[in-house]
């Protein structure tokens, strides 16, 4: 909706955890590189933690891309809340098995042979599991058992668990330390810091198709405004600047100022003292209803196929529609 107002060839700010739009930091880097070298070096166990919305799925697809390219077979499992059955149905799958009516030990044994023929050809293999906070302890202690699938010199497949940080507490307790004791190698994220939190902005735009612009469209102020409402997380960070923009064009302005940042906090509750109650004394309910009547309007129309040029808007606030 708002790509041709400000020149952009696409979104800069969606929450799908997109490769392209990877912005390393010294710690992704590092992150990445760490996933990287344990997978390669055949180090069995290796964990990635972080706060929610820190980009933890993100580098796991730009891992998985690195894959693809050096012939490293993988399953990545990011439903884990399965049974036991379900994991290893879900896992032969993902490899190109078949787990169609096995029972257990059948499944093991196919997956077994899979990754004895992988090695005899000096290939890699590795399981992924997203969301691992969410696994059940009985199903970490099989993963923990898949380990001893190994030769005399390395272990035949390569494990990674990414979750969130309480999954470094789940690991910590006494019936788990095997598992513990396994993991070669841990990476943690943090949130971005307000440095980070401007390139972060900048190069998304950029890579979106600002063309030098996106310092003009998001003003030093704004990204001030931005990191400490969002705290550096980047789907707080894609989630103000996303409804920011709309915002702006709503309003026709050629910049997202700090003001319509504020008002978009205020709207996602990522302000603690902000209440509904002060929202609505505060006489902005009625503006954002207007603006959100009338982007609808306007997605009508261009839905239609006629593109419309919203009326300036002089009396409403642009802090309520923030969907886009």
């Amino acid at each position: 909706m708002y790509k041709k107002f400000y020149g952009l060839t696409r979104n800069p700010f969606e929450l799908s955890p997109d490769p392209y739009f990877l912005y390393p930091t010294a710690r992704h880097n590092e992150a990445l590189a760490c996933l990287y070298y344990g997978v390669r070096r055949h180090k069995g166990f290796v964990v990635l933690a972080g706060e929610v919305g820190t980009g933890k799925t993100l580098l796991i697809r730009c891992l998985l891309n690195l894959l693809n390219h050096n012939q490293v077979a993988f399953a990545y499992v990011f439903n884990t809340r399965l049974s036991v059955t379900q994991f290893f149905q879900y896992i032969l799958g993902d490899f190109g098995l078949s787990p169609g009516g096995k029972s257990k030990s059948e499944m093991l044994l196919e997956l077994n042979n899979f990754l004895i023929d992988r090695h005899r050809r000096g290939l890699t293999t590795v399981l992924v599991v997203d969301e691992a906070q969410q696994l059940r302890r009985d199903l970490l202690e099989e993963i923990r058992l898949l380990t001893n699938l190994e030769t005399s010199q390395q272990k035949l497949l390569q494990i990674i668990l990414a979750g969130q940080p309480e999954l470094d507490r789940k690991l910590d307790a006494p019936e788990l330390r095997q598992l513990k004791q396994r993991i070669a190698h841990r990476a943690w994220l943090e949130p971005l810091t307000e440095a980070e939190t401007q390139g972060y902005i900048l190069r998304r735009l950029e890579l979106a198709g600002a063309r030098g612009r996106a310092r003009d469209l998001f003003p030093e102020a704004a990204v001030k405004v931005v990191h400490t409402h969002s705290r550096g997380i980047p789907r707080l960070i894609n989630t103000l600047c996303e409804n920011g923009l709309i915002a702006a064009y709503a309003r026709q302005a050629r910049n997202v100022d700090p003001e319509i940042i504020e008002e978009i906090a205020a709207d996602f509750r990522l302000q603690p003292e902000q209440t509904a109650a002060a929202a609505a004394d505060n006489g902005q309910t009625q503006n954002r209803k207007a603006v959100l009547k009338m982007l609808l309007q306007m997605l009508e129309s261009l839905e239609g196929g006629r593109e419309v040029k919203p009326a300036p808007i002089d009396t409403v606030s642009a802090g309520g529609s923030h969907t886009s």
